[in-house]
């Protein structure tokens, strides 16, 4: 199935019973969603049901008492993807892997395993790893500052790539009869000798299904738009209001002709909170009974962490957002900034400051049709390309695909069959060239 309007693309975040502190203790939770894989298996059905693009998979690489109980005790992505991958068929498999704390050989290894063996259904979340106590895992290493960590990830992505293009697509020939397993001629070695990596190559797995496992970028930052606009094939960010999402989005895109790069070269997607409701009271009863399992210190946790684990319980509750500096600008800077921000812009005391951050009420909440028509004006509008999902409640993904998706549907802006077979042709992005095919002069086969 093809089409030539334009459509709108949804994933679903895996986290278990979900990201609130307390969101495992909701009457329909199941408390240990993080590490069952039935649990895990039966969204994934659903998300492929639903016609989603692909189930995505945030990671981190520190943990504390203090973390979201999500975090404390989850998969590894990889791992998890490539067992999804045996159940389902069509649902795109995005994990998130650091560049800052792993290898590029490694990681394109993998990356390019899991298309393999999806049928050509992966995607890798580029992510430079915010939080500074991650060094603690390995080896004590400094933990680069923000621009450096951006630094290592452009050079990081130039080498995976190279990686990726080891093989030309027909390379491995096979032939029984004269003996012949594969053409040399079509075998590329990286050869990267950078700053920050040195890569010979080449990668010991063939060209994937659709040709590069899909990269989405995770950084809302000027230094994040930049490494998504050079390598990224799709961005996942998050804006609290349509002017911001419309900013982030022309600022994105405009930047892709600097790189040679068309706007439809690559997608953008909010990551949204979605709360569904008979009617608008239902809807705030069902946040309220949420929000009602948090307590403040809770809260106080949560907003820590994206301060440095900073201990919050030092201040005043009932006193302004405390100054607390440039806490934060290394590692999670944008979303810090938010959270000021709001606290000024607001006069929020700490306390309302810190249960907005654990408890947000969704932005994308109400009726179905109330979430549909909001959901249709963001992206007529030009917020956004796609949205990750992230259901308030236990019930919302089933009460989203069964109730928005038709309505968005008989719409004619989503789609009712997939399009392709490939996460890549689903999102409707162009095949990427291998960068060593028309520098190398091909010889016939002897």
């Amino acid at each position: 199935m093809t089409t030539n309007k334009r459509q709108i693309h949804f994933g679903t975040i895996l986290q278990g019973a979900g990201g609130n502190m307390s969101a495992w203790r909701h009457p329909d939770a199941i408390a240990d969603a993080s590490i069952n894989l039935d649990f895990v298996k039966n969204i994934a059905k659903q998300a492929e049901q639903a016609k989603f693009d692909f189930v995505f998979i945030a990671d981190g690489l520190y943990i504390n008492e203090k973390s979201i109980p999500h975090f404390l005790n989850r998969f590894e992505p990889i791992t998890l993807l490539s067992a999804l991958a045996s159940v389902t068929q069509n649902v795109g498999l995005v994990g998130t892997v650091s560049t800052s704390y792993s290898e590029p050989f490694n990681v394109a290894r993998q990356f390019a395993s899991l298309d393999h063996i999806s049928g050509g259904r992966a995607g890798w979340n580029v992510v430079t790893t915010p939080l500074e106590g991650t060094s603690k895992n390995f080896n004590n290493k400094p933990h680069p500052e923000h621009q450096q960590r951006y630094e290592i990830a452009n050079e990081y992505l130039d080498v995976v790539k190279g990686l990726w293009d080891s093989w030309e697509k027909d390379a491995f020939v096979r032939n029984k009869k004269t003996g012949l397993f594969f053409d040399k001629n079509k075998l590329h070695a990286v050869e990267h000798a950078g700053e920050y990596f040195q890569v010979n190559g080449p990668l010991n797995i063939e060209r994937t299904p659709q040709e590069r496992p899909i990269v989405f970028q995770a950084g809302a930052s000027t230094s994040g738009q930049e490494l998504a606009a050079k390598h990224a094939d799709a961005i996942f960010t998050h804006q609290h209001r349509l002017e911001e999402a419309q900013a982030f989005y022309s600022s994105v895109k405009g930047k892709l002709k600097n790189h040679g790069r068309a706007e439809d070269d690559l997608l953008i997607f909010q990551g949204i909170g979605v709360l569904i409701g008979e009617n608008e009271t239902d809807a705030e009863q069902q946040y309220q009974q949420m929000a009602e399992l948090v307590s403040i210190d809770n809260a106080l946790n949560y907003l820590g962490r994206f301060f440095e684990h900073h201990d919050f319980t030092q201040y005043d509750l009932d006193a302004p957002f405390p100054d607390v500096g440039s806490l934060g600008q290394n590692s999670f800077r944008s979303t810090t900034d938010e959270i000021k921000h709001i606290a000024q812009v607001n006069h929020y005391t700490l306390r309302q400051t810190a249960l907005a951050s654990a408890t947000p009420k969704p932005p994308f909440m109400g009726t179905a049709i109330q979430v549909a028509d909001q959901l249709e004006h963001w992206f007529n509008s030009r917020a956004a390309d796609g949205f990750i999902i992230q259901g308030t409640t236990p019930n919302t993904l089933t009460q989203f695909i069964d109730h928005v998706v038709p309505i968005l549907q008989a719409r004619g802006i989503y789609r009712t069959e997939y399009f392709g077979t490939t996460l890549r042709e689903n999102l409707q992005l162009p095949l990427p060239v291998n960068q060593f095919e028309k520098s190398i002069p091909q010889e016939k086969i002897a």
